[in-house]
């Protein structure tokens, strides 16, 4: 069972960048891929980024493309989300995840462990 703990997330103002971190507590990190998600309240949960296991390749949702960066550190057993020009809208609580496997997937019901969330506010 793989433990997953976010932090990082906060009040900001809009055109803010903040820097999310998911610690895992399984020494087996490097062989998971490794996802970010949110959701907003009344709305369902939606895909952000996921990134390989060794760091090499990323994908990511179009509402956060060209403003978000997915990277890991497996010395680390660590995922990062970089969300720079903060918007409104981008407001939600962000999860981590992780699945099994080598393939990078969007959708959460193929993630098999979640972390508790963490909340980002962007203030206009």
């Amino acid at each position: 069972q793989v433990q997953l703990v976010e932090s990082g997330g906060g009040l900001v103002q809009a055109g803010a960048s903040l820097r999310l971190s998911c610690v895992a507590s399984d020494r087996s990190f490097s062989t998971y891929v490794m996802g970010w998600f949110r959701q907003a309240p009344g709305k369902e949960r939606e895909f952000v980024a996921a990134i390989s296991r060794d760091g090499g390749s990323t994908i990511y949702g179009d509402s956060v493309k060209g403003r978000a960066t997915i990277s890991r550190d497996n010395a680390k057993k660590t995922a990062y989300l970089q969300m720079n020009s903060l918007k409104p809208e981008d407001t939600a609580v962000y999860y981590c995840a992780a699945r099994w496997g080598p393939l990078l997937k969007t959708e959460s019901a193929l993630y098999a462990y979640w972390g508790q969330g963490t909340q980002v506010t962007v203030s206009s």
